[in-house]
């Protein structure tokens, strides 16, 4: 399973970057159709923030009106797994700032991969190839293949990562 961010989402109805546009809508639909891809709770509501606010760059329009910002988050939400906040989710993501340096923003996405057990986490945001406990972090938008970084796991070995 691969959890992907709130910036893959955005891209997808990004007009500004064809090439980030096109990798983000074939990345979104291949992930569906292959049922590989799971949202957290937190991207659906920055990915409606993030597109109905007026950008300079669009002459003060939005990315999307409301509307569609909305009817794009509810298709999202019917042919993904969503992702929902719980203690546990809170709690690592509060580690996951201390232990790696990460954002608020960023260490709760990640906490959500962690604790629902997803592989990959899809973004441009982390280390591409670089494991945050057991969840690798993968930029779509780099060249093709992923580097390989050694996960980070306590003295204990790879059997007992972290967190």
């Amino acid at each position: 399973m691969r959890l992907v961010d709130t910036n893959i989402l955005v891209y997808r109805v990004d007009p500004r970057d064809p090439v980030k546009q096109q990798r983000a809508t074939r990345l979104i639909e291949s992930g569906i159709a292959a049922e590989s891809l799971c949202v957290s709770y937190q991207s659906i509501v920055e990915f409606v923030a993030a597109t109905t606010r007026p950008l300079k760059a669009l002459g003060g329009r939005a990315l999307l009106p409301q509307r569609d910002a909305l009817l794009e988050a509810e298709g999202l939400m019917r042919q993904t797994t969503v992702l929902y906040p719980s203690a546990d989710v809170l709690t690592t993501g509060m580690r996951g700032m201390t232990m790696y340096g990460l954002s608020w923003f960023d260490a709760l996405i990640w906490a959500a991969a962690e604790v629902h057990g997803v592989d990959e986490l899809l973004s441009e945001d982390f280390q591409h190839g670089r494991h945050y406990g057991r969840v690798r972090a993968v930029n779509p938008f780099l060249a093709r293949g992923v580097q390989e970084l050694p996960a980070l796991y306590g003295s204990s070995g790879p059997n007992h990562p972290i967190l």
